[in-house]
């Protein structure tokens, strides 16, 4: 009798434990799958242009359409190149994806924007989403360093150009040299290009072409940002 009360509770442990085991299969599975994915795309993204990302989709899907179209960065004038660089990560050349000074800085300072790099922001325009959660950062933190690995600083940077959003519906700086001022990125001289950097963080409340008290002093420190960093040699891991 005792001998088949043991049989039914081995059986009833082992009908509760292959569901989770099923379950945990499952999660391990889809896991694998997202990493393998995600280093597909690395892989593939260094060599072939992002063809989308997920705020253009979602902004086209709202506006009816958006005005992108993807240009080297040897058709774009170096002093854009300098000049995004001066406004939204200084030691670009000098990290490995994550700017763990600036990260320090941003949480003393209790800036919301984090200190994100521009390595951080072309993981989070071209694999992920912008809206902020926890688990959105996490996969950030964890896919900025394989890019930073198998991207060049050119290509990371070539790839953030093409893909920041710079007005409502613009993305890149193709789009916005020609709509904020109707020339070429090639052409763009060192005040544009210190208007198009000035207009990163809110691109949607910002403009180039007539912009605000706040964003031409802005641009103002950008340009002289992005003198120095030519000066100081801090631009050299993307320019030949």
């Amino acid at each position: 009798m005792a001998k088949t009360k043991k049989t039914k509770k081995s059986k009833g442990k082992k009908s509760v434990s292959q569901p989770r085991r099923r379950l945990r299969r499952w999660v391990l599975r889809a896991v694998l799958a997202f990493v393998g994915l995600i280093g597909f795309l690395i892989l593939l993204y260094s060599v072939v242009n992002p063809p989308t990302t997920h705020t253009m989709w979602s902004e086209k899907h709202r506006l009816g359409d958006v005005d992108h179209e993807w240009v080297p960065l040897e058709d774009i004038a170096p002093v854009m190149a300098r000049s995004a660089v001066a406004a939204e990560d200084a030691r670009f050349c000098q990290h490995w994806g994550i700017d763990i000074r600036a990260v320090r800085a941003a949480l003393g300072e209790g800036s919301q924007r984090g200190g994100s790099t521009i390595s951080q922001q072309v993981v989070k325009n071209v694999f992920l989403w912008q809206e902020r959660s926890w688990l959105r950062k996490a996969l950030e933190t964890l896919i900025t360093p394989a890019v930073e690995a198998v991207w060049s600083k050119r290509r990371i940077l070539e790839v953030y150009l093409n893909v920041a959003e710079m007005g409502e519906g613009i993305f890149g700086v193709e789009a916005a040299s020609r709509h904020y001022f109707s020339v070429g990125p090639d052409q763009l001289n060192s005040n544009q290009a210190a208007l198009l950097a000035a207009l990163l963080p809110a691109p949607k409340s910002r403009s180039a072409s007539d912009p605000s008290t706040a964003v031409q002093s802005r641009a103002v420190q950008i340009a002289d940002g992005a003198a120095t960093i030519r000066a100081d040699g801090r631009s050299k891991c993307f320019e030949d």
